[in-house]
């Protein structure tokens, strides 16, 4: 069994239905969601929106390989409203899955680079993971997330949601 941690999350139509539909779908078409941290929303980060985002962090157990996990995630995003860019850079959006780690794997392919590369840029990436996952060790950076969240630069607001 292969382990991977997913970020979901999104800012646009009803945050909260999209979030549990999600979590459904990965448990369906991708593993067993074994631990969960808790729902974060935040402002947008590096693009303006009137809408803040829900964020989560799910460790999933899965059988799939990570090319899989980013396939059957992309058909999630799609089916729960996920339009392609329309721009460069960063958009609103219904649903997005990013592949934080897989297992302690470092990965990188054309279409994935796994653990994320922008997991320590992150505030809102960095508060779930180590709200649950505190001493896990970067492979790449070689710290904890507890270490990257308290040197994380990124001065946007993230706050457990009501």
């Amino acid at each position: 069994m292969n382990s991977v941690k997913l970020l979901i999350g999104g800012n646009e139509g009803n945050r909260l239905k999209n979030m549990q539909e999600v979590k459904v779908l990965i448990g369906t078409r991708i593993g067993k969601i074994i631990k969960r941290s808790s729902c974060y929303e935040s402002e947008p980060w590096g693009f303006a929106h009137q809408q803040n985002f829900l964020n989560q962090v799910l460790e999933v157990s899965t059988v799939l390989s990570v090319t899989e996990i980013l396939t059957v995630g992309q058909q999630i995003e799609k089916e729960l409203g996920r339009k392609p860019k329309t721009q460069d850079g960063y958009e609103g959006r219904t649903m997005d899955i990013d592949i934080l780690f897989f297992n302690d794997e470092i990965i990188n392919l054309p279409q994935l680079t796994v653990p994320h590369p922008k997991i320590q840029e992150r505030r809102f990436t960095l508060l779930p993971l180590a709200e649950k996952w505190s001493a896990l060790v970067h492979p790449v950076l070689g710290n904890t997330m507890r270490m990257l969240l308290d040197e994380c630069k990124d001065t946007g607001w993230v706050r457990i949601a009501p």
